[in-house]
């Protein structure tokens, strides 16, 4: 599995792009996307929600099991993708591209992000 070297990750296998204007986009791993299995629902924090890094804002089901969702930064949230919630499979399909998960305006990064190596040896471990 190749992790895209511009991003950075968060130990519960969440990915955030650089900022673009002060908003990030947020999606779940391929490592993470194949460990859940086949996602077949996802609830995604909704426009205006406040995101806390490190916690839950959501959760994502699959044929195996639930898994909740994390923020990996602070801020409000300011788009939350509808395709997803209309076709979830997309998180497994195209984690990276089309299977993103909501873009936050950022108030607070937490200096524990990894980089796209960190997190390669991180989930391989």
């Amino acid at each position: 599995m190749s992790n895209p070297q511009q991003l950075r990750y968060s130990k519960e296998h969440e990915w955030l792009s650089d900022a673009e204007d002060g908003v990030s986009t947020v999606g779940i791993t391929e490592f993470a996307a194949s460990a859940l299995g086949d996602v077949v629902y996802a609830q995604l924090p909704q426009v205006g929600d406040t995101v806390i890094a490190g916690e839950t804002c959501g959760e994502l089901e699959s044929t195996k099991s639930v898994s909740d969702l994390y923020s990996p930064v602070s801020g409000e949230v300011t788009e939350a993708n509808q395709n997803v919630v209309d076709d979830p499979s997309l998180v497994n399909s195209a984690p990276f591209e089309g299977g993103w998960l909501f873009k936050v305006r950022v108030s607070e990064e937490p200096k524990d992000l990894l980089s796209a190596d960190e997190y390669s040896a991180f989930s391989s471990s």
